[in-house]
């Protein structure tokens, strides 16, 4: 059984693969962006992440959004439908919650196969 953390930091890994799973660190966009901006930043990052662990968005199992508010929501789908694979979609699930600065308006926490 083997783990390889991509970009590890004294905190977190950016990304954990194991058993043919890649598991994301929570993204997040330009802070102070408007919630479109950082949903498209958000998810340049993963579409990165996934390519570097040898994945991409047609094999999403999981995607967990945090919005700052949930005023927000049809603006952050408009780009996450854009960008999401119709054949493949992801189980995902959408909330409100406090982020880490209140500069950032969206976190996606991504899981996929490899």
């Amino acid at each position: 059984m083997s783990i390889t953390r991509l970009h590890p930091g004294p905190r977190m890994s950016q990304a954990v693969l194991h058993n043919n799973t890649v598991y994301l660190a929570g993204q997040v966009g330009t802070a102070g962006a408007d919630v479109a901006a950082q949903t498209q930043d958000c998810l340049d990052a993963v579409d990165r992440l996934l390519a570097e662990a040898g994945s991409d968005k047609s094999k999403l199992l999981q995607v967990i959004i945090w919005l700052a508010d949930m005023a927000d929501f049809q603006e952050m789908n408009a780009v996450y439908d854009a960008w999401v694979d119709p054949a493949n979609p992801a189980a995902r699930a959408c909330g409100e919650a406090k982020l880490a600065t209140p500069d950032y308006k969206v976190e996606f926490i991504v899981t996929a196969a490899i």
